[in-house]
């Protein structure tokens, strides 16, 4: 049975799509066999893994949550052994109208990925930065939650919106619902601020926050630039070997 986990946080540039990607292809470095589902409308999963053109797709997420598509015909092979994509597009964005008036429209993506969770052991959905339709049938469809919190001024800030989010589908929707981990990213050793954002996130939220730290990191920047997971652009540099015990976390937390 796969472990479905949402990783959602609705600031933007917190880190969000670089931990989906990286802590994906991390887990199939480890011979895990790892779905991952692009929601975000800007598909930049799929460009991270070297697919910017299925920005345009009709073979997407977008098909699969209108109905007019079956889950295993969206799902793409990235190249990496164990890694599966199912791919955004532009047209996603006008899903959140689209769904408005639809049955069940809260749990599209949750019944779709049904028939896929004995065929990998993680299946995680990039959320959209923001805190529609999309990202509640991204907390729906998971089990748990794992919140990338970039080391910056407002960070726990915007962590109490999602929160009181999660809240909200917990008592409405899916009761089960768990945070999965708190991530800390783009933390950079000579800034005060980093280590008070980290303190205090540990404070508030103590074991629930992952040991490893996602520094700032060059090669961190540069591998989306060039379709790969930083895991396989550079895997020995800071972002990598981090990903990597991030992975290691995420596997022994099961």
């Amino acid at each position: 049975m796969a472990r479905t986990v949402a990783i959602a946080n609705q600031k933007g540039g917190v880190g969000k799509t670089t931990t989906a990607v990286n802590l994906a292809a991390a887990l199939a470095l480890n011979q895990r066999s790892v779905l991952l589902v692009d929601l975000d409308p800007q598909g930049n999963a799929g460009s991270g893994l070297g697919f910017p053109n299925l920005k345009n797709t009709n073979r997407g997420i977008y098909e699969i949550l209108t109905g007019s598509l079956a889950v295993d015909q969206a799902i793409v092979e990235t190249g990496i052994a164990g890694l599966s994509l199912v791919p955004s597009g532009q047209r996603l964005a006008g899903a959140e109208v689209e769904l408005v008036d639809a049955e069940r429209r809260e749990y599209r993506l949750k019944d779709a990925l049904a028939s896929l969770t004995d065929r990998f052991e993680f299946i995680f959905i990039d959320a959209p930065p923001s805190l529609g339709i999309l990202t509640v049938n991204a907390l729906t469809a998971a089990g748990s939650v794992l919140v990338p919190v970039q080391c910056e001024y407002y960070a726990l800030e915007g962590l109490s919106h999602l929160l009181g989010a999660i809240r909200l589908v917990q008592q409405g929707l899916k009761p089960s619902l768990q945070i999965e981990g708190v991530l800390l990213t783009m933390f950079d050793n000579r800034l005060n601020l980093s280590q008070q954002v980290l303190d205090e996130t540990r404070k508030y939220f103590a074991e629930r926050v992952y040991r490893t730290v996602i520094p700032r990191n060059v090669r961190l920047s540069e591998a989306p630039s060039f379709g790969k997971p930083v895991v396989v652009y550079d895997p020995s540099c800071a972002g990598s070997v981090s990903y990597m015990n991030l992975a290691s976390e995420v596997m022994n937390h099961g």
